[in-house]
């Protein structure tokens, strides 16, 4: 689950276990591998790679291939990626190899749970991949420090692999054929962005629901927007779990309105303006409408990555239990690249919805209470949270921009 990474990142304590059932369906696809290498041809074990497929390698070259593959694909350029989401991506491949579909050997996962018990993080840079094959050179900088070359993250100081293994007592990993490839063949590494990217986004989303309540108590709105009948009529499930928590959050606030103040307004026998508000603008009584589809985008999106990181993402995937190797496209990226579309478009609408409240509080004419930009001092000689609209309006413009789809790549 995603949360599981959550809780292995948050806490320095967490360890890392290989379930006993995970390690004997390794061991079996291993040994059907190493059972078959001399028997067919298997892409990627002993074959070149990508355009190079058709290159038969010798059984004597079988493990200076995976060294090769290692070497020449960990060619990222740019800054580091944070350590935890290198972190994130090694625990996602470490799940994805363990289920025993790649015909690595047990010694290698037991060599990443090392590594991520000791909460080692190699550098990975930013730049490189593609995802259309899987995130081949993020991972390969992974892998590079797997067998002691590159440098790592350990106990916040950037040193050589070789050096820290030797620290910790690690020996540098010798590669058997396939391994390098089922290290760096797969989408471990968009996926551990991805779980994050969902660990944030539900604080965030959560946040913005306690803000919106707490927005709407201060302009003494009405409760029947955030009403359960009102929702029942329209039963998305995201508007409904909006509104529910909106009424949890103000079950016991005294300074929402009933609608018994403008009931009781006389109607008038001509037109007449009233002082009373007969409803609130659309960033406070929308709330359940406007982040219910953020609930609801959240929610699958998160579904889709607990499945992409509980999957087999490697190329050939090893069918030991029917006898054969699946050639295939399990690398492929688009179920992530999608989701995050989908999420990041619809947080620039919880940005807006929140950019909107902003510049309500702050603008006087708006909301006839507050002072201008709620300065409690002096208007004119200080200027209260002024400064404050431009960035908030300048980031909600800068991120609409950022949500343009990269699905479409």
């Amino acid at each position: 689950k995603v949360r599981d990474i959550g809780r292995f990142l948050g806490n320095a304590e967490t360890t890392v276990e290989i379930a006993s059932e995970n390690i004997a369906a390794v061991e079996r696809s291993r040994q059907f591998l190493e059972q078959e290498i001399s028997k067919r041809i298997i892409y990627g074990v002993n074959t070149g790679f990508g355009p190079m497929a058709s290159h038969i390698i010798n059984g004597g070259q079988l493990e200076r291939l995976q060294e090769n593959l290692i070497r020449s694909h960990a060619a990222g350029m740019g800054k580091p990626i944070d350590k935890r989401y290198v972190l994130a991506a090694m625990l996602i491949r470490l799940n994805t190899l363990a289920k025993g579909y790649s015909g690595v050997s047990k010694e290698l996962l037991s060599h990443l749970q090392k590594f991520l018990n000791n909460r080692i993080a190699p550098i990975v840079p930013e730049h490189g991949a593609v995802g259309t094959s899987g995130d081949l050179v993020q991972l390969a900088h992974i892998a590079l420090a797997l067998i002691g070359e590159g440098n790592v993250i350990h106990e916040r100081k950037r040193q050589p692999a070789l050096e820290v293994l030797r620290q910790v007592g690690i020996q540098p990993y010798k590669l058997k054929p396939k391994e390098g490839l089922s290290l760096i063949n797969g989408t471990s590494a968009m996926s551990g962005v991805a779980a994050l990217n969902c660990l944030h986004a539900q604080r965030l989303l959560s946040l913005a629901i306690r803000m919106g309540a707490f927005s709407l108590e201060l302009v003494h709105g009405h409760r029947d927007c955030i009403s359960e009948k009102l929702q029942e009529v329209r039963p998305h499930r995201g508007q409904i779990a909006v509104a529910r928590i909106l009424r949890d959050t103000l079950a016991s606030s005294y300074l929402l309105s009933s609608r018994n103040s403008v009931d009781e307004v006389e109607i008038p026998q001509d037109v007449k303006e009233i002082s009373e508000v007969v409803q609130e603008i659309y960033s406070f009584r929308c709330i359940p409408q406007i982040l219910g589809p953020v609930y609801d985008t959240l929610f699958k999106v998160q579904g889709e990555v607990e499945i992409e990181i509980n999957s087999s993402s490697d190329n050939p995937i090893v069918d030991w239990e029917n006898g054969t190797f699946l050639h295939g496209g399990n690398f492929h990226g688009d179920y992530i690249s999608l989701a995050m579309d989908q999420l990041k478009m619809t947080f620039v609408k919880l940005m807006m919805l929140s950019e909107r409240r902003t510049n309500f509080f702050l603008h006087k004419k708006l909301n006839n209470f507050f002072p201008p930009f709620l300065n409690l001092e002096m208007p004119g000689l200080t200027l209260g949270l002024q400064g404050l609209q431009f960035v908030a309006t300048s980031t909600t413009a800068q991120s609409q921009t950022l949500a343009f789809p990269q699905y479409v790549h």
